[in-house]
Formats: C-alpha cells, structure tokens, sequence
C-alpha cells in the first residue's frame, strides 16, 4: 500500500492527512495557533508556531495511522496563500512576524502604485490587481520597516516565502530554498507567462532578487526531510497554494471544470488551459497547479463572507447555539419569505468589489421570523456564488469556450443539503459533491503521488475522483432568474453611497 503525507498549513490552524492510495481518508491530526492583531486591519501569525504546530500534527497523524515514515511514500504541501515571512538564512530566525494575506496595511502603498497607472502593467504579468491582499507589498512593507532589512536582503542573508517555503526550508534543515508557481503567482512578483520572476515588478516594489525562492513545478521532488524529523528521509513531492490545490483535488485538469470551496469564505476557480484569460467581469487570473513545467491558468473568485454569516448568526445574533443547527432553523419556515442578506460585512469581493458596501438585512414584515432570516443567511452563501459563477461563465464564452456545466462542491459548508440543492436551482447546472470533501489537503497529496510515481497520469486520478452525491436544478428558470435579480437589487441597497 502506498501511503501519502499531506501537510495542510491553514490560516487558523495546522493539519496534517494521511492518504492511502485511493485518496481515502486514513488518520488526520489538527492544532489551532495564535492570531496576532497588532492594530486594526493587521493580522500577524508567529511564524515559529507555524512550524511548530505543522511537525507537531504530522507525526500525530503519522501515529494515529499506526504507520512509521517508512510506510510514506512522499509527502504533499498545502498552504494559506499570499502570507509573507522573511527569515535570516544563516540562524532561520524569523525578522518579523508573518504578516498574513487579509492583513491590509499594505493599502497606501497599493493606492500610490494605482495613481500612477501601474495597474495594467502588473494585470498583465502576474494576472492579478494591485491589492494588499498580495505578498509583494506585505514584503515590501518588511523591508521598509525593519531597521537593515532591505540592505541585508542585497547582501543575500534574508530569504523571503510564503507559508510553503517556510516549511519546506525547515524540513530540510535550510538545505531547500524553493516555492510552486501556485503560490509564486500570489506575490505580484512572477511573470506567470514564463514563471519567472519579473525584474521590472521587483524594480517597482524596490524587492532585492537576491531573497527570492527557486519557483518550481507543483508536482516536483523539490527536496528530502531530514530524517530525525519524522524517522525517515521522505521526499517533498507536491506544493500549492490551498485553492489551486483544492482545484486540482477536485480533478479539474482541463479547461472549463470549475471548484467551489465552501469555507469562511468562498473561493470559485475554473480551469482555463494554457490560455492565460484576462477577465471582464470582476475576476483574477492565477497560475494553476502545474505536473509540468508549462503554464497553466485558472479565474478565480473569492466572496469575502461565505460560512462565517453562520458563524454571526451563533455569536451576533445568537440565533443558534452551534453552526450544525443552522440547516433545521432555515428548514423550519418553506422559504425566505422575501426576506434578502447581504452579508458585506468587510465590503464585497468579486464579482462587485465594492469595499464600502455593508451588511444589509431587507425585505422584511411583521410576518419574517429568526428562521427566514437564517434561511436568508444561508441563501447568501448561493447567490454570491452564483454570482461568481455567471461572471465565469461569461469570461468563458467570450474566451471562445462554453460555460461551467457542472460545479464541483469542497469545504466545510458544502455538506449543507439545502444550501446545495439551493445552490443549484440558482444556477441551473447540477452541483456535485464528492466523496472526499478535504480536497485541499487530497490535491497536495495527488501531486506528490505523481512525482514519487504512486500515480501514473492525471487520467488516473480524474477516474479516482468519486461523487458522493448530485444535486440537480429543480427550480423553474423564469423563478431562479428573478431571485438573482431581486439579489442584485438588495446589493445595490447595501451599498451606502
């Protein structure tokens, strides 16, 4: 039996999976860390217990499966994308915290790059807009910061990385300097054309190349554990970003096939092929998970506020004691009754992008009860993925291709049934969940399967992927456009202007 190790470096927590062959579930293993809020709008991670607690949940994991590291054929990386760490080479010490991707302190400097017309510049590159959301300015930012940090990333004693890099310098005591294009084409930095990084961004953003990664394929033997960490040497197979990874866990290898993961938020990405597609209608284009060495894109979309209006529906309106009660709350009443939620509680992502857009509750009676506001809540979760996905479609189209067939369904969120059959009556396409929905971890552990050869070719996994359940649109169409339409009526409504 061939066993795969995958490390899951997530934004609140560290997890590690232990897959079998099959891409089954054999032991998991998770530990919480501490969130650091400086002042408003920042959020740091300690970047040590990053590390830390990642060792700690794999030997656990490893332990709980009754396996040693023998028993592990490579190991797979997954991890929280665009959060920036940068450490001295020579003692691996941290020179600041990881500053993490919602951390928005980068702002002012996104603004002056946009007031001077740089924005076409870095879309056309790296396939992102300039955000803070991004690494390169939270780097910059350290640099600018730090007292001699800029002068000693010049003289080659920083190394910069995101989440992945850091791990893998610590698992292979220093010897390994690497990230995936997944996670490379999150930082602002890399040319996703040639996958490369960008001597004129990093002019730009004043980033000495000198601390920079070796940016590889995702499915690579970047390099070896050192063996007193886990027992043995295992190779690193697999590195990528969590929503590429996710897209790739999901099977979705070709043009057209697009994911849904269903978390705090939601993230939507539909593989594009080779074809690097700029988007018209609100989204970003990515760098997917690469076998090769040839590029690979996917658009993405992300909804700010997906999973955590349950989360406000427990803590702010304490509607429900615990999340699992949600569904029946929103079963117990046929429908909203006309009630709409607008959940911009941090603004809107894609595709509105509106930062001073607010929750907003509308439509109700004397009639409306705590249950057609939960159902509203949930209901939220569907029409803004829904309306990602119309926004996909209609890149898609004018790309020359078709439009989304079917949605492949990940998260925490998506074994919510009425949130699911809801999803797909919105959108006319049957939603598809799969049997396993830890798909972040589960394509981490795919691409390290095909480099250490447990996998032969994607064709392979794309028949391993297995669907636990289909939900197929019911709604009449005429009812589900006027529900979209009366959803972007309530978003005008929650944007205070």
């Amino acid at each position: 039996m061939n066993y795969l190790l995958a490390l899951d470096q997530g934004t609140s927590s560290s997890r590690s999976i232990v897959f079998d062959g099959q891409g089954r579930i054999v032991a998991m293993a998770q530990q919480e860390f501490r969130q650091i809020y400086p002042q408003p709008g920042w959020v740091e991670h300690d970047p040590r217990e990053l590390w830390r607690t990642q060792l700690a949940t794999a030997k656990e994991a490893l332990a709980k499966a009754k396996l040693t590291a023998k028993d592990i054929s490579s190991i797979g990386i997954t991890n929280q994308r665009e959060t920036t760490v940068v450490w001295n080479r020579r003692t691996g010490e941290p020179i600041y915290n990881a500053i993490v991707w919602q951390d928005r302190r980068a702002e002012p400097t996104c603004a002056a790059m946009r007031d001077q017309g740089l924005e076409p510049l870095f879309r056309e590159r790296t396939g992102l807009i300039i955000d803070a959301y991004f690494s390169g300015t939270k780097l910059k930012w350290i640099l600018d910061h730090v007292p001699g940090a800029r002068d000693a990333a010049r003289r080659g004693e920083l190394a910069f990385g995101t989440v992945d890099t850091w791990l893998m310098w610590h698992l292979t005591g220093g010897q390994l300097h690497a990230t995936d294009v997944s996670n490379a084409s999150r930082t602002l930095l890399l040319n996703v054309h040639t996958n490369t990084w960008d001597d004129e961004l990093l002019r730009l953003l004043d980033v000495p190349r000198e601390m920079l990664p070796q940016v590889l394929p995702s499915s690579h033997v970047f390099g070896h554990t050192e063996a007193g960490l886990l027992g043995a040497s295992l190779p690193i197979g697999g590195v990528a970003g969590d929503q590429q990874s996710a897209l790739f866990g999901q099977a979705c290898f070709r043009a057209g096939l697009a994911k849904n993961t269903y978390g705090t938020g939601c993230f939507m990405l539909m593989h594009t092929g080779h074809d690097f597609q700029q988007s018209a209608n609100g989204l970003i284009t990515t760098s997917a998970a690469q076998s090769t060495a040839t590029p690979e894109f996917a658009l993405e979309g992300s909804v700010f506020i997906g999973g955590a209006v349950v989360q406000w529906l427990r803590d702010g309106l304490q509607a429900i004691k615990g999340s699992g009660e949600v569904q029946q709350l929103a079963e117990s009443v046929p429908d909203s009754g006309g009630v709409m939620f607008v959940p911009a509680f941090t603004g809107m992502g894609a595709p509105y992008w509106k930062a001073d857009a607010r929750g907003a509750i509308v439509g109700l009676t004397r009639g409306s009860t705590v249950g057609h506001i939960a159902r509203a809540a949930l209901e939220s979760i569907a029409f803004q993925s829904a309306a990602l996905l119309t926004a996909m479609s209609r890149d898609a189209v004018a790309a020359g291709g078709a439009p989304v067939s079917e949605l492949r369904v990940d998260g925490g969120a998506c074994v919510n049934d009425l949130l699911m059959q809801f999803q797909a009556d919105l959108l006319g396409i049957p939603v598809v969940r799969p049997k396993v929905i830890e798909t972040t971890a589960l394509g981490a552990a795919y691409l390290a399967g095909l480099s250490s050869g447990v996998y032969n070719n994607l064709d392979e996994l794309a028949a391993q992927w297995q669907v636990e359940r289909r939900f197929h649109p019911v709604m009449p169409r005429v009812r589900a456009e006027e529900l979209m339409q009366r959803w972007e009526h309530a978003v005008r409504q929650a944007t205070l202007e």
